[in-house]
């Protein structure tokens, strides 16, 4: 059995450790890794083990499974990956943008981001719909979740460096972005109307039920699913279906592909999908 050896390490981490946490994070969190991704997880889980005081990756993996408690959500949140960004994939939102014009008769709209990270996503939903109404209290509601209480936590406050929002429009700047000054010069915070559009709470999207309020209009779950294997895919397509509109659309990754689900969503444009209509439905 190899520990791994890419220099000098703090910690031995070898076959097993990174078997035994391959199976803890799918069991947990849905997340696949492969092993191109062992020193991403040595290097996350090694602060783990600094923070704790422990010396082995077996003693760090012994105790987790022993006792869990909050340590399994800091696990979580160390080996969840988080890309995002204002207006990714824009195409999405000049979509959204029309969908919000033709279901104006049946607001409130509702609108939830299933993978919300450090908040971009949904408070780009709240801007387009911010702009699609042309006021700052539109009829929509949004609702902002991630298994990672970490990234939340950022959302929640919506403060992000200037470089953040150096793609958006300056017209956008000005209207949804407080800059900061002397101590946090270089920041800015999205302004409070904008804030007070979502709600954002944990979910995991392996639990057996999601406890939200739908059915929802619009519900993008992106770049997410490409870290869960084709058999968690579907089964949490099988619960994110019972929480959309008959005529919700669902917005994907661009990388995403859901041929083997066929019998649940049907495509309906360029990463957007519709419930598949059943028989007798």
């Amino acid at each position: 059995m190899s520990s791994i050896g890419h220099g000098e390490r703090d910690f031995e981490f070898n076959d097993r450790d990174f078997k035994r946490v391959c199976e803890l994070i799918h069991t947990r969190a849905g997340i696949a890794l492969v092993p191109a991704k062992r020193d991403m997880v040595y290097g996350r889980l090694s602060r783990r083990l600094r923070t704790l005081g422990l010396r082995s990756f077996k003693d760090y993996l012994d105790q987790l499974e022993q006792h869990g408690g909050e340590e399994w959500q800091a696990f979580t949140n160390a080996l969840t990956t988080n890309l995002t960004s204002f207006f990714r994939e824009p195409h999405h939102f000049d979509k959204l943008h029309e969908e919000l014009l033709l279901r104006a008769h049946k607001a409130p709209l509702k609108l939830w981001s299933c993978a919300a990270s450090t908040g971009e996503e949904p408070y780009s939903l709240a801007i387009t719909a911010c702009e699609t109404f042309g006021t700052m209290t539109p009829p929509v509601r949004i609702l902002a979740t991630d298994v990672d209480t970490q990234v939340l936590a950022t959302a929640s406050q919506g403060v992000y460096s200037m470089e953040r929002i150096n793609g958006l429009d300056n017209e956008l700047k000005r209207r949804y972005f407080q800059r900061g000054t002397g101590p946090n010069e270089g920041k800015c915070r999205v302004v409070p109307a904008l804030r007070s559009l979502i709600e954002f709470r944990p979910l995991n999207l392996l639990a057996n039920r999601y406890d939200v309020s739908g059915p929802f209009d619009a519900l993008f779950c992106r770049n997410v699913m490409i870290y869960f294997d084709k058999p968690t895919q579907r089964g949490i397509l099988s619960r994110l279906v019972e929480h959309m509109g008959d005529d919700g659309l669902l917005y994907t990754g661009h990388s995403e592909n859901y041929l083997h689900a066929a019998d649940l969503i049907q495509p309906c444009g360029r990463t957007l999908y519709r419930r598949t209509r059943r028989s007798g439905a």
